[in-house]
């Protein structure tokens, strides 16, 4: 499995080293909440928790980031489904575990989406922190609903961190997936990730064109759960 994405992980690598460029850019200071759409009672509610990939970094228009574009489509299917974008840009597993509690608490949910995990891999966090991190969001948001549906995005680890770590690290959403009976996404940034034209100038966050494809692959996900919340 891990090898189908080795060329994707190769292209990711070679920006690792730009400072100004890399998905962990500086976090910005006050996490808020974003809503794509106006809550009413009869609505379902589903949270978008993540980091940059999920807060629609670098595009001018917000409104063209996957979270929004899921919202759309939404939308268009008359499906009464309400997004809330949660996601930090820079933000760490550990840093998620903290703030979850915060968001979890702003609205009741009925789908919580879990984007994390790539600013560890950059930072080459121990694949074993990461893990019991997203565990601990995992639990917070169980105890908060223990009926909510939760989608774990996976994520994987530049291969220039060597076999070992990519390996472990990507083991980890699969493992958790499992444990938890959530529902996975092998890879959010599946037919994205290290193609120059679907991606910014930084080569990580993906552009307009990209968000349209990590659309597609939450969706082909969360499609199946709308009609079990």
């Amino acid at each position: 499995m891990l090898q189908k994405y080795l060329p994707i992980l190769f292209f990711i690598s070679c920006f690792i080293g730009c400072k100004n460029n890399e998905i962990s850019e500086k976090k910005v200071s006050t996490p808020t909440v974003s809503e794509t759409s106006s809550i009413n009672s009869t609505q379902h509610n589903i949270i978008f928790f993540g980091n940059s990939l999920t807060a629609a970094y670098g595009l001018e228009d917000p409104s063209k980031g996957f979270v929004a574009l899921i919202q759309e489509r939404l939308d268009s299917l008359k499906m009464p489904y309400h997004c809330t974008n949660a996601g930090l840009s820079g933000e760490t597993t550990a840093g998620g575990a903290e703030r979850v509690d915060w968001i979890i608490a702003q609205q009741p949910f009925d789908i919580f989406i879990l984007e994390l995990g790539g600013n560890d891999a950059l930072r080459g966090t121990a694949a074993d922190a990461s893990q019991k991190n997203l565990q601990t969001i995992i639990d917070k948001v169980r105890a908060k609903n223990a009926n909510a549906k939760i989608i774990l995005a996976g994520m994987e680890a530049p291969r220039n961190m060597g076999k070992t770590y990519t390996d472990a690290f990507h083991a980890i959403y699969p493992a958790l997936a499992k444990k938890n009976n959530l529902t996975l996404i092998p890879f959010i940034l599946d037919k994205v990730g290290g193609i120059g034209e679907l991606n910014q100038s930084d080569g990580i966050h993906p552009n307009i064109k990209g968000n349209l494809i990590v659309r597609d692959n939450i969706w082909n996900v969360l499609k199946g759960l709308l009609n079990q919340s």
